[in-house]
C-alpha cells in the first residue's frame, strides 16, 4: 500500500486509502490470511452461519422432525432467524444456539490467528461489524466468542459496533477528513459500496454537540440492492451519482447544506489515486481494478461541485471507514480492531492518536 499525497489542503496531505488519518493510524486492513486452500476469513462470515446450522438441521432430522420445518436454511432471513431464537418453541432456539455455538468457536478461532499476526499483537479491543452483526443471533456468537477466548486465557474484549453497520458505513467517512474541512458544515455526503448493495447517505454531523462525531448520524439514505439488477459497471456508476444528486437536493431543501465532500467505502485494497489495487472482484459489472478506471475521479467529473465549491472525493476500504465510526467509542483502548462478518469476512487494525 504506497502512499503520497494525491491532493494538498492548508498544506495537508489527503490520500486515497492513506494509513494516516486524522484520529488514528491504519495499521494494517484487508489482511488475507490462507486456510488451506481458501481464505481464514470464509470461515467466519455468513455463508459459514448458514453451513453450520444447516448441519445441525440434518443432524436433527435423523432423529425427528426439523423444528425449523421446511424452508431452506439459506431463504432464512436474520429476523426469522431471530423469531425462532426468542420464540416459544424451545427446540428450535436450541438448534439454533448450537450453530451459534459452532460458529462462535470458528470465529474464536479466526481471531486467534489474527491477533498472531504482527500488527494485531497487542490488541485490545476488537469491534464486530457487518451484516451478521445486525442480529440476536450476531451479538450471541460475538459474546460467545468472547467467552470462548478468555477460557483460553486471551486477553480481548469483543463488542458490537455501536452504530447499525449500514449506518456505521457511512458515519465512518466524516473521519477520513481533518476537522478543519467539516468546520461550519451540518453535514457531509458519504457512500458505502458493496457486493450485494449501494448505500448513499447524508450523514449530519452534529459537531455543535460534539465536536469528536459521537453524535453523528444519517440524516437519510438511499439503498439500491444491484445484485438484483446485475448492472454493469458503467450502469452502476450512473445509477449512484443519480442517488447522489438526489440525496443532495433533499439536503439543500432540508437546509443542511452538505459540505463539499464525499467520503466512500469500497471493498479492497486503495492505491493513494484511488484505483483498486485488488479486493474489488465482487462488485457489479466486473473491472473495478482497471487502470483505466478510478471511482473517486469518475465522481468529482460527474459531481464538479456541491453548492458553491468544488467537490473533494476521498476514498477508503470499507471495513477501515466501518470501523472509523467506532472512534468516539474507543479512546479507552489505544490499540485495537475491527471485523466486518458479511459477505467476507472485513478487517482492519488502527492505534489510538495520542493528543499533546
Amino acid at each position: 500500500m504506497g502512499r503520497s499525497a494525491n491532493e494538498k489542503r492548508n498544506g495537508v496531505p489527503l490520500i486515497h486509502g492513506a494509513s494516516d488519518l486524522p484520529s488514528v493510524t491504519v495499521d494494517d486492513y484487508n489482511l488475507e490470511l490462507r486456510d488451506g486452500d481458501g481464505f481464514l476469513g470464509d470461515r467466519a462470515n455468513k455463508f459459514a452461519f448458514q453451513e453450520k446450522l444447516d448441519a445441525w438441521r440434518k443432524r436433527v432430522r435423523k432423529g425427528g422432525d426439523d423444528p425449523l420445518g421446511q424452508a431452506l436454511t439459506q431463504d432464512l432471513s436474520k429476523k426469522q432467524v431471530d423469531a425462532l431464537l426468542r420464540g416459544d418453541d424451545k427446540e428450535a432456539a436450541a438448534l439454533i444456539i448450537g450453530a451459534v455455538d459452532d460458529f462462535a468457536g470458528e470465529l474464536a478461532s479466526v481471531l486467534e490467528r489474527f491477533l498472531q499476526q504482527k500488527n494485531w499483537k497487542n490488541t485490545e479491543r476488537v469491534v464486530i461489524g457487518g451484516g451478521f452483526r445486525g442480529s440476536a443471533v450476531g451479538e450471541l456468537a460475538i459474546a460467545r466468542a468472547m467467552v470462548l477466548l478468555k477460557a483460553e486465557g486471551i486477553k480481548i474484549e469483543l463488542s458490537p459496533i455501536v452504530h447499525h453497520p449500514d449506518d456505521a458505513g457511512l458515519i465512518g467517512a466524516a473521519h477520513l477528513m481533518p476537522a478543519w474541512m467539516l468546520k461550519g458544515h451540518k453535514a457531509i455526503l458519504a457512500i458505502d459500496i458493496g457486493g450485494t448493495n449501494i448505500r448513499v447517505g447524508i450523514v449530519e454531523l452534529h459537531l455543535k454537540d460534539e465536536t469528536d462525531l459521537s453524535k453523528a448520524k444519517v440524516w437519510k439514505s438511499d439503498i439500491w440492492r444491484h445484485a438484483d439488477d446485475k448492472p454493469n459497471r458503467s450502469t452502476t456508476i450512473e445509477g449512484l451519482i443519480g442517488m447522489i444528486e438526489k440525496l443532495i437536493e433533499k439536503a439543500d431543501k432540508a437546509d443542511l447544506a452538505p459540505a463539499p465532500v464525499i467520503g466512500v467505502a469500497c471493498p479492497g485494497v486503495i492505491n493513494e489515486d484511488g484505483s483498486i489495487l485488488r479486493g474489488g472482484q465482487n462488485l457489479p459489472g466486473g473491472n473495478w481494478e482497471s487502470e483505466h478506471f478510478n471511482l473517486p475521479a469518475a465522481l468529482k467529473d460527474a459531481i464538479p461541485q456541491i453548492g458553491d465549491h468544488e467537490t473533494f472525493v476521498i476514498m477508503h476500504n470499507d471495513a477501515v471507514v466501518q470501523g472509523l465510526s467506532q472512534i468516539p467509542f474507543v479512546q479507552n483502548a489505544s490499540s485495537w480492531g475491527i471485523l466486518t462478518i458479511g459477505t467476507g469476512l472485513g478487517n482492519a487494525h488502527f492505534s489510538n492518536k495520542v493528543e499533546n
